[in-house]
């Protein structure tokens, strides 16, 4: 294995380094992180960095070649022997979910329920099932942002370090465009605006919750607009993140009093609707993206199907997803680049 240089992500801003890097590489140790660290094989931007270093969005990370000698591994924590086979099924899945590819870029429509990387028992998950989308690349392809485990849609994934860097710089800036689409419990009160909610941590061991936190929280700005409603039960939400903080629409849709349909952990047993064809799923979806192509040769505009259980919903609510054919038009531009 050759040596590696990695884009931070856009969603992976204000990450430490040694959880930045034990995502990726969970069988090394934090003792052998902090040997690679100290004799300068892992850098950041090509400088030396220390474990605890907070990463910003479009940073580097040099990462030598792992894992190394028998040497090397002597402090690290017990590693299978070789990745596990890739199922049928799951190749299958991952193929089936390409929307576009050419020599720069991939573009998946992740179904809800698969992990974007691993963690405690998670073994299937899109890093691990990268090597499935080499095609004629020598590379293996390179994830430069990341969706919730729950939420489907657009996935985008660099073919090449060059491709990453350019992408990861697209996300990092409001070069990128990003719409979701949600159907959220409630009526929200203005029909569109800006919700301006910085978001922060809950301090609680072992679990990932976000909550709007005015004095610690880091700035989060997420624009929306009402799509269509039924009554006054369930809204279809259009939804633009300017900013890219973990679990930010589903904190921001709860704090506007109106809770992802689905989504229990933010809205309870409230976001939870009973009805023929309405799933308990996270209805929140990735639903378009235009961002410059990498190549520099123009912009590359996406737009993903939604996934079963929210096409359902849809229907049984009377939503037609064909009313809006440009999902750009819905915010003018005007409105997302004011401060």
């Amino acid at each position: 294995m050759s040596v590696q240089l990695i884009p931070v992500a856009a969603d992976e801003a204000d990450v430490r380094l040694d959880r930045w890097f034990r995502r990726r590489w969970p069988a090394v140790s934090q003792g052998r992180l902090e040997k690679l660290l100290r004799t300068g094989q892992v850098r950041v931007d090509g400088r030396r960095a220390k474990a605890g270093q907070r990463l910003e969005a479009g940073q580097v990370v040099r990462i030598p070649p792992l894992p190394a000698d028998p040497e090397d591994h002597a402090d690290a924590m017990p590693a299978r022997s070789a990745a596990p086979a890739i199922r049928p099924d799951d190749e299958a899945m991952i193929l089936e979910s390409i929307l576009y590819h050419d020599d720069d870029v991939i573009v998946l429509n992740k179904p809800p329920g698969l992990a974007v990387q691993g963690g405690t028992n998670t073994k299937v998950h899109v890093d691990a099932l990268l090597d499935v989308l080499r095609f004629d690349s020598r590379e293996r392809p390179r994830l430069v942002h990341r969706l919730d485990k729950d939420t489907s849609g657009i996935l985008v994934l660099a073919r090449s370090a060059r491709s990453a860097s350019a992408l990861a710089a697209a996300f990092r800036s409001r070069a990128a465009r990003k719409i979701y689409w949600a159907l959220v419990v409630g009526y929200p009160n203005p029909s569109r605006g800006s919700i301006r909610a910085p978001v922060a941590k809950v301090p609680v061991a072992g679990v990932e919750k976000m909550e709007v936190n005015v004095e610690e929280g880091q700035a989060a700005r997420t624009e929306f607009a009402v799509l269509d409603k039924a009554g006054r039960c369930v809204t279809w939400l259009h939804l633009e993140p300017l900013t890219g903080r973990t679990h930010q629409l589903r904190v921001h849709c709860a704090y506007l009093g109106t809770p992802i349909l689905g989504d229990g952990k933010y809205g309870g047993a409230e976001a939870h609707i009973q009805g023929e064809g309405i799933s308990r799923k996270l209805h929140l979806h990735a639903r378009a993206l235009r961002i410059p192509h990498p190549s520099g040769r123009g912009e590359l505009t996406i737009q993903a199907p939604l996934p079963k259980h929210m096409a359902s919903s849809f229907e049984a609510f009377g939503f037609d997803e064909k009313e809006v054919s440009d999902p750009f038009a819905v915010l003018p531009e005007t409105t997302r680049k004011k401060k």
